[in-house]
């Protein structure tokens, strides 16, 4: 909180926002996910059949970003629970900044590839489709194995599927895993998630920076969130995230950055 109205009403004060009309419900945790993504696959279908009406045909751009895009919300609902250790539900408050965000600007900006796909064909070479799917599913098996793996570890360590996996203690009493996908980066799902990204934003070819707008804001925007989550974390745990960084030195890329 802060004596500023106006910078609680932006940044938001309630953690579990909830009315007496609302019950139980938690309105952050509805609009986190549901209302935004769901929005945006419907978008995308309806920039696909706006396209078909004009031209008589769906071109092969527009039916991976609809599929891949929409498979991705599909993975977020599925997995909606994993939501619950994010830093908007942990640590952000409920406030203007984070309902526009989710209500307004995800799905009417991250459907902008299939909105300029609409009345646009980059004619990309079979070749370059070839090499943006590869992509697209480097992306997909990265971000999701590397959360299922974290979240297998995290619901029982000594489960089948990540027994073998090495981690170091900590004070707290917590585990660090330092092997697997996350011995290789730090935030290696973020990763695989803006290789997505970047291959959606590829496939309208070489067209404007507003194609590729969704690749740059999430570019800077999971930069931020690694560095709010460094920033968290060594206050967490002090000396022992210090020696956890000397066993994975790598926040996006092993062996790179």
């Amino acid at each position: 909180t802060s004596p500023s109205s106006v910078f609680n009403f932006f940044i938001g004060r309630e953690l579990n926002f909830r009315t007496a009309a609302t019950g139980t419900f938690d309105l952050k945790y509805f609009c986190e996910l549901r209302p935004g993504l769901i929005g945006w696959a419907v978008l995308n279908l309806g920039m696909a059949a706006k396209q078909y009406e004009l031209h008589g045909t769906v071109s092969l751009s527009m039916w991976c970003v609809v599929f891949f895009q929409n498979l991705y919300v599909w993975d977020a609902l599925w997995h909606e629970k994993c939501v619950l250790t994010t830093m908007d539900i942990t640590t952000d408050g409920f406030g203007y900044m984070l309902a526009f965000g989710d209500l307004t600007w995800v799905p009417f900006t991250y459907s902008l590839q299939a909105r300029y796909l609409v009345a646009r064909d980059p004619n990309l070479s079979v070749p370059v489709i070839v090499a943006l799917v590869a992509l697209n599913i480097l992306g997909y098996v990265i971000f999701r194995g590397a959360n299922a793996q974290k979240d297998a570890f995290r619901t029982n360590p000594n489960g089948d599927s990540v027994k073998h996996l090495k981690w170091m203690p900590t004070k707290r009493g917590t585990k660090l895993l330092i092997s697997g996908w996350w011995g290789m980066a730090r935030k290696i799902n973020y990763t695989g998630d803006w290789f997505m990204g970047l291959a959606w934003c590829a496939y309208c070819g070489k067209a404007s920076i507003m194609t590729y707008y969704y690749a740059i804001f999430f570019a800077i925007l999971l930069c931020h969130r690694a560095w709010r989550d460094d920033t968290s974390c060594r206050e967490k745990y002090g000396d022992d995230w210090t020696e956890y960084k000397k066993h994975v030195k790598s926040v996006f890329f092993p062996g790179i950055l």
